[in-house]
């Protein structure tokens, strides 16, 4: 059966390939790492999950990473001190943010919102933090102290932001401290290419640090509890046990860590102690008491909502429901501080009110000159400081009409997206529309990134409070939003600016941890405005139709719509490559270079990497001397764990790997190469949020079956704008994905934070 887009059988039910697909190897349904297999984006610590992958985004890429380029040393890096990078600038600026958030948190009265009334372990565990706050070291008896009293619900914070300082390179470690740290690693039988990252992590005197206490060796990204156990062996010897205080701590912060990696921003304190008894520590209360006391992790309760039973008014847990059920967490205190200075701007956006920029008659006659949802959405913003905005692609116009009418009542409006290649899908959505509007000012002059806004190298720029110097901001592509970035978003706007975020709830969440806009939406805290303008033609239906869980036989006359039927990897890389390469070009006019290939997973014989390497030896041959890399190689580059950004390899010297990145260029030092560049011709659906183009060929594999879900096949599918090529192994795990799995739950307490600071709204 050919597979080309002329001949294969079109308008098909994507959940019924014809009879000569295969079985395939058939999904087992379990969630696997993305290193082992083509499967699991979201592994969940918190139920003991496998693995170290998680969100795609942030895996290393593989070669060697020696973009030598044929010359010499690399090591000339200080003629770049007159340069910082784009990820430099924007790693300083969420430094100086986070410092500013934990100011203001040391500012406050009182401790950390503690719920109701505990008892039994809850209030152990609380009482291990109080004592650690108080700054004395925990003894046995500290945990049976009893429970303090809540804390009364924050009044609107005082904000006085403080002016940004310009942007601080990170240093390097020292030689001296890896070579040292390098010496420890070989006596214990661990590999020296962890020495910059270890060094990195454990910072000053890192190697006698690793030598008193080897399970350190696990705050080493990729290292995993079986190989710090092993090199613990090696240096500790018979000393070495299983009941190790030190090896109980680090499990219980690597569980955490990879918690938050799957999205969760804390643990409730059963399921941490279940992942942990899994990974044989012998008693795990006592692994995550030992770890609070130690002030490496931080114990909350959130009261739970309860309703009491029908015409019973009496409260018998005693007056004001101090008795009502609460739920443990435990966490980090890098999420709780982002997650409570969040919910803290939320709170202060809601409860203030709007600047007066732009009259009441100037808003209502923006509103009339719109239409439908658009109209709504106008009318919201004139009135609120935070409005959500939910709809598919088509709704973004809905977006870029309020920009244009908000930019021409004079109003000082910025739209920010998830990626540069959404910015300029944005501009030329505004572009379309006829944006122009404040005098000698284009509105698609207005747009940024969300990474560039707060990194000062896209935007307004800040005022003189170091605030964004800006009235109304519009965030695209909400639903990428994780806990810190958003925090660090909403403390930069100034008081009385109104905040929009709008994006599609049924795209997959963020890559880092927290669900900040489903938290949002279900909080009901503010005006919701669902867009109601359809998404156009075959694929807006098909999607559409996905996002309520149905997946339907569409009407594709045009061949928008394509179901290649495969038996196993081996055919479905064959076919994907025949596609990108010479079916839709041909067949669909669409050049291989705006066709994008889409698939569950890095690993596994159909994932990322084996469908980069096949594309490569198709579309760029070359013996990859820089890294694994040549000139005109297709790749997307991570700044930081979370962010994609797709490119072309330009060359490669003495600096790095030169990359052309949305226009800009970039140099990648060749130590970094292998961390944060991948080849590009095949991405996962989360690095594919926030981008589409023309042709899109989704791959799914017969060993795919157990990674899908209903938002990864909707995101998958929406990425296209012309032709969706649909490479099908999987048989009905497709159709009962879209029916039947929905979105992994993240444990978060956004909501519980916000619940008694912002009252609940029906609009």
């Amino acid at each position: 059966m050919s597979t080309d887009p002329e001949t294969t059988e079109t308008a098909s039910h994507p959940g019924e390939p014809a009879d000569e697909a295969g079985t395939g190897t058939g999904g087992d349904g379990t969630a696997r790492t993305s290193d082992d297999t083509g499967a699991a984006e979201e592994p969940d610590p918190g139920s003991g999950a496998e693995g170290s992958g998680g969100p795609e985004e942030t895996e290393s890429t593989t070669g060697s990473g020696a973009a030598d380029g044929g010359t010499a040393d690399a090591g000339d890096g200080e003629d770049t001190a007159a340069q910082r990078s784009e990820a430099e600038a924007e790693l300083a600026a969420q430094r100086l943010e986070r410092d500013r958030i934990e100011r203001r948190k040391a500012e406050k009265k009182g401790p950390i919102e503690a719920g109701t009334k505990l008892s039994g372990q809850a209030a152990d565990l609380l009482a291990a933090v109080r004592a650690v706050e108080s700054g004395a070291k925990p003894v046995a008896s500290a945990f049976s102290e009893p429970a303090p009293a809540p804390r009364r619900a924050a009044s609107e914070p005082a904000r006085r932001p403080q002016p940004a300082a310009p942007p601080a390179t990170a240093a390097a470690p020292a030689v001296q401290t890896v070579a040292a740290v390098g010496a420890v690693l070989t006596e214990g039988g661990a590999p020296q290419t962890l020495a910059p990252q270890a060094a990195a992590a454990l910072g000053d005197g890192a190697d006698a640090r690793l030598r008193a206490d080897p399970w350190l060796l696990l705050r080493v990204p990729g290292v995993r509890p079986e190989q710090a156990d092993g090199f613990a062996r090696a240096l500790l010897g018979a000393e070495c046990r299983p009941d190790d205080e030190r090896r109980a701590r680090a499990v219980t912060l690597w569980l955490l860590e990879q918690a938050a990696v799957a999205g969760h921003t804390a643990l409730e304190a059963p399921a941490l102690e279940v992942a942990l008894a899994q990974r044989t520590v012998p008693d795990p209360e006592e692994a995550v008491r030992s770890t609070v006391a130690e002030g490496e992790a931080l114990v909350f309760q959130d009261a739970l909502e309860t309703q009491p039973p029908s015409g019973d008014e009496s409260d018998e847990d005693g007056e004001d429901g101090e008795d009502r059920p609460v739920r443990v967490l435990i966490g980090l205190e890098r999420y709780a501080l982002a997650e409570e200075s969040l919910a803290d701007g939320l709170a202060r956006l809601v409860n203030s009110a709007p600047t007066e920029d732009g009259s009441a008659q100037g808003w209502e006659g923006a509103a009339r000159s719109a239409r439908g949802s658009a109209a709504e959405l106008i009318r919201a913003v004139a009135g609120h400081g935070l409005v959500l905005h939910t709809g598919g692609e088509a709704s973004r116009a809905e977006a870029a009409a309020l920009l244009r009418e908000a930019r021409g009542l004079g109003v000082r409006a910025w739209a920010a997206t998830h990626t540069p290649a959404g910015r300029e899908l944005f501009a030329a959505l505004l572009a379309g529309h006829g944006a122009a509007d404040a005098p000698g000012e284009r509105t698609d002059t207005a747009l940024a990134t969300v990474a560039g806004l707060l990194s000062g190298t896209e935007g307004p720029g800040r005022d003189a409070d170091g605030a964004l110097d800006l009235d109304l901001l519009i965030v695209l592509d909400a639903p990428q939003l994780d806990v810190e970035t958003a925090a660090l978003l909403i403390e930069s706007l100034p008081d009385g600016a109104r905040l929009v975020l709008s994006g599609d709830p049924g795209v997959l969440w963020s890559a880092g941890p927290g669900r900040v806009f489903a938290d949002l939406l279900a909080a009901r805290m503010c005006p919701q405005i669902a867009s109601r303008t359809p998404d156009p033609g075959p694929l807006g239906e098909l999607v559409s139709s996905i996002g309520v869980g149905e997946l339907p036989q569409v009407d594709a006359p045009g061949k928008e719509v394509v179901i290649v039927p495969v038996r196993d990897a081996g055919e479905a890389v064959h076919r994907t490559v025949q596609l990108v390469a010479d079916s839709v070009p041909r067949a669909i006019g669409v050049p291989t270079d705006e066709t994008q290939v889409i698939t569950p997973g890095h690993g596994g014989a159909a994932g990322t990497r084996a469908l980069n390497a096949a594309l490569k030896e198709r579309l760029n041959p070359g013996p990859g001397r820089f890294g694994g890399f040549d000139p005109g190689d297709r790749i997307v580059y991570s700044p930081v764990p979370g962010r994609t950004l797709p490119g072309r390899v330009v060359t490669a010297d003495a600096e790095g790997l030169h990359l052309e990145c949305a226009g800009a260029a970039v140099v990648v030092p060749r130590e970094q190469v292998e961390q944060s560049v991948r080849h590009g011709w095949a991405l996962t659906a989360h690095q594919a949020v926030g981008q589409r183009w023309p042709a899109v060929v989704v791959v799914l594999p017969g060993d795919a079956g157990g990674a899908l879900s209903r938002p990864w096949v909707y995101t998958a599918f929406g990425r296209a704008v012309r032709h969706l090529s649909v490479v099908h192994g999987v048989e009905q795990a497709l159709p009962r994905a879209v029916a039947e799995i929905t979105a992994k739950p993240r444990t978060t307490r956004l909501p519980a934070l916000l619940r008694p600071q912002v009252p609940t709204t029906e609009g």
